[in-house]
């Protein structure tokens, strides 16, 4: 069963979508360059144990900088991978931050895409690697990160932050955990 991690004040779930609002002031991010910690992001999480493929598709109202949404691969507050899309320098980007007690960032920007654009994010664990991939619409999965994490319990879910404000109003459709897809990355 699924439980809030900073429960956002304003939420619903329906035939499988979740919509929210992000309260202020919300993020994940370790000592890294900008040499704060924040744990305050808003995350609805499940168990997961072993390998598997968590996936959902998100769209949201981006206009503000760091205005985020996304999947988070969570063991404790200082090993975390949160993926999806990221608002900075003026446009949607596809953001991953790999956390093992300090933070990274990669973002590839998505120069044809506008808040209306569904965005697919598929987190996969095959023993210590995780892929990140994601997709535009009806697109082909697209590799954004191969990266080494610990293989131990953890929880997976859908995220949402806003740092530089309150309001983003964010919709995950199709949620799903089940087995990995293959290790085949060509």
């Amino acid at each position: 069963m699924a439980q809030w991690l900073n429960e956002p004040a304003e939420w619903s779930e329906e035939n499988g979508t979740l919509e929210l609002v992000t309260d202020k002031a919300t993020d994940f991010w370790r000592k890294t360059f900008y040499g704060f910690t924040r744990d305050s992001g808003h995350a609805l999480l499940e168990p997961v144990a072993g390998d598997f493929s968590a996936s959902a598709t998100v769209t949201a109202d981006y206009e503000t900088l760091y205005d985020q949404a996304g999947l988070i691969l969570r063991i404790d507050e200082t090993h975390w991978i949160k993926a999806g899309i990221e608002f900075t320098d003026g446009l949607m980007h596809f953001s991953t931050v790999v956390t093992r007690d300090i933070s990274d960032w990669s973002v590839i920007p998505l120069h044809d895409a506008n808040p209306q654009t569904p965005v697919s994010i598929r987190i996969t664990r095959h023993d210590d690697a995780v892929r990140v991939q994601f997709h535009l619409g009806d697109g082909q999965w697209q590799m954004a990160r191969l990266c080494p994490f610990p293989s131990s319990d953890a929880l997976i879910g859908m995220t949402a932050c806003t740092p530089e404000r309150a309001g983003l109003k964010v919709r995950f459709a199709d949620f799903t955990v089940g087995d990995p897809i293959s290790r085949q990355l060509h």
